[in-house]
């Protein structure tokens, strides 16, 4: 006996059984149980991982920058302190290993002076007028995208030696007290020096009239790289990342509206990081446990949160003479690349968190700051460019960017002052200087 709708009835002994062509399986029953977890206290590797989870969820969803810094920074443990101008010998290979820095010698070339070029080539004087071109003549070329045609070093140059001589010869100071000597000459000097280039600038980079200068701004970065265990107290013998946290104060630093072009690709592998599997209070680092800071000078909310270029000053206890004396004249020059790398590392990482970008959310672009390191007399140059923020230990492993900085060997701008008279004056440091204040991005 057959049934419409494809159903069918069948005998069997004396009960009847429904059978249907297509059969459809119930849904399985929700659970009556919620999800077995680890603990969010206890000591295992799963809690630990919960507890890690969950801090990533939160910062991914912070409301605003504010909010996504004070989570970031929320949880004190002793940390170590990086300073950017130290007496501990080959520092800067250390810091490299700290930020995965590769140190490349020399500027790129969007950052080096006009190819080859002399001062007079490049900015003829006041008083050269230009030949007249002949008939049949080719026209000259135009000067390269980076040159800035037509700059006047005569007037350039005689606006840094008044600088100088304003502040040690015209003005009659008093003898400084004792490791004050900076603050006394060289200080006042690169401060008029980089306001009256900057004001002179202003008119061939409209980045520089946007721009806003600090004088003796507060810059801090903190972020974890490596591991190590709990020696001491009551977490003995847990293993926690290794902190670090920068506390810099340069003496004069330009913050700009836009971000500085990049120099070279985000992926790019020009060298090798150094590997340093000893303690880092074997520079000597030392630890102390304080606020957690991420600060590139200003709040979030100004509108000029781009760096573009830093000035720091070398203090009295580390001036040149002192490693002379000490028969450590290789680690002049390792101060300069140290102060460099650590000032810029700490400046573009806080630049880049200030825009959503922290471990877990790697930037997407690179940031790009330049910095100058000088006693007042000796001026180097450095170029950094922030590739990746991924330091710790769950995000380094699967990540081969590494970050950049281009440096140069210290340079005299003058070589004494007699009377009212600079001796010796060099216009390279001069112009490289001013290349750097002109740095803008394309679109300007």
């Amino acid at each position: 006996m057959a049934a419409s709708g494809g159903r069918r009835l069948l005998w069997r002994g004396r009960r009847w059984f429904s059978q249907t062509d297509s059969a459809v399986p119930p849904p399985p029953p929700d659970s009556l149980y919620p999800p077995v977890v680890a603990s969010a206290t206890a000591k295992s590797k799963a809690a630990k991982r919960r507890r890690l989870e969950y801090f990533h969820q939160r910062v991914h969803a912070a409301a605003s920058i504010e909010e996504k810094l004070r989570l970031y920074g929320q949880l004190q443990r002793p940390k170590y302190m990086v300073y950017p101008q130290t007496f501990a010998l080959n520092a800067d290979r250390w810091y490299r290993s700290f930020t995965k820095t590769v140190f490349v010698p020399g500027l790129p070339p969007r950052a080096a002076p006009a190819a080859a070029e002399g001062p007079g080539a490049v900015a003829p004087e006041a008083d050269q007028a230009p030949a007249p071109a002949a008939p049949g003549a080719a026209e000259p070329p135009e000067p390269a995208a980076g040159a800035a045609p037509n700059l006047d070093v005569g007037e350039l140059r005689s606006l840094a030696c008044d600088a100088l001589l304003q502040e040690s010869f015209y003005q009659a100071k008093k003898r400084p007290f004792l490791y004050r000597d900076q603050d006394h000459t060289p200080g006042p000097f690169l401060t008029q020096l980089v306001s009256t280039l900057a004001a002179s600038l202003c008119g061939r980079n409209p980045l520089l009239a946007a721009s806003s200068l600090d004088l003796k701004p507060e810059v801090n970065y903190y972020w974890h790289h490596g591991e190590e265990v709990v020696v001491h107290g009551h977490r003995k013998g847990r293993v926690d990342p290794v902190r670090f946290q920068i506390d810099d104060k340069p003496h004069l630093q330009i913050r700009v509206p836009k971000q500085l072009p990049e120099v070279a690709p985000l992926e790019s592998d020009l060298g090798d990081v150094p590997v340093i599997d000893h303690k880092p209070s074997k520079l000597p680092l030392f630890k102390k446990q304080y606020e957690n800071k991420v600060f590139i000078g200003s709040k979030v909310a100004d509108p000029c949160c781009y760096g573009h270029t830093q000035f720091h000053l070398i203090p009295d206890k580390l001036k040149r003479e002192r490693f002379v004396r000490a028969n450590l004249e290789d680690q002049i020059e390792v101060l300069y690349r140290a102060n460099g790398i650590a000032s810029l590392f700490a400046w573009t990482a806080a630049q880049a968190m200030y825009q959503g970008f922290w471990n877990e959310a790697d930037v997407t672009r690179p940031f790009v700051s330049q910095a100058v390191v000088t006693d007042g007399k000796y001026f180097a140059f450095f170029c950094y460019q922030l590739n990746t923020l991924a330091l710790t230990v769950e995000t380094i492993q699967n990540n081969p960017r590494k970050n950049i900085c281009w440096g140069t060997d210290s340079k005299p701008l003058y070589d004494v002052v007699e009377g009212s008279s600079v001796k010796g004056f060099n216009d390279e440091v001069l112009l490289q200087l001013v290349h750097f204040l002109l740095n803008r991005p394309k679109e300007l």
